[in-house]
């Protein structure tokens, strides 16, 4: 079982989750492949894939913990967070906020970052024990919502998802989230069969999220 913290601080350092979204477990397990290819070891199978843990499992058992940490996105609920975490996922990401989700998260000690979109709600998910607050949708924000919530809230590690691409990806970072979310913009090359385009994207984020923490 890999540390949680160790989980956080490999997400933190690479700055991003990829998140993997795709029409069957074969694309999905193709789009995993391209992203760890490309650099990035933390990647959120949906669970709007087909069979998502089965895909889960095949992944687990093809990489190892140091080459790829494999989370598990659009959780809703405990009984599918658990299940998650039974195939091998190692961190659940939900796109809203349920109590009894993270309760369960924080009793095998798997990071949990549910979503939000108020202050308020990144206030409950926080004092409920949410390790990163998913800033859900990210683009019906943009980046000023980081530095508006964290005026107040300055301890909140926020990781927006939904809207950001290679382009705007730095403007997050500077705003003040701790990593961002990438979905569509990073993974769309697939529906095409150009993996290659998705470990080249990945590369891509990457150097743009370190550079805005450079500078």
């Amino acid at each position: 079982m890999i540390p949680k913290l160790k989980i956080l601080q490999r997400i933190l350092d690479v700055g991003m989750v990829a998140v993997v979204r795709a029409e069957t477990g074969d694309q999905a397990l193709r789009i995993a492949e391209a992203v760890q290819a490309g650099g990035c070891p933390a990647i959120e199978v949906t669970f709007t894939v087909p069979r998502a843990h089965r895909v889960l499992e095949a992944l687990a058992e093809r990489y190892s913990p140091d080459e790829l940490i494999l989370g598990a996105g659009t959780v809703l609920d405990p009984e599918t967070a658990r299940i998650a975490l039974l195939s091998g996922a190692t961190y659940i990401i939900s796109p809203s906020f349920n109590p009894e989700t993270v309760r369960l998260c924080n009793r095998y000690q798997a990071p949990v970052m549910p979503g939000a979109m108020t202050v308020r709600d990144v206030l409950e998910a926080l004092e409920a024990g949410a390790d990163i607050i998913k800033l859900f949708p990210g683009e019906a924000f943009g980046p000023n919502i980081v530095k508006a919530i964290r005026a107040p809230i300055p301890q909140a590690p926020l990781m927006p998802t939904g809207g950001v691409d290679v382009d705007n990806a730095a403007d997050w970072i500077k705003a003040g989230a701790v990593a961002v979310g990438a979905g569509g913009s990073l993974t769309a090359p697939a529906k095409t069969g150009d993996y290659a385009k998705v470990t080249e994207l990945t590369k891509r984020f990457i150097e743009n999220i370190q550079s805005a923490r450079n500078h």
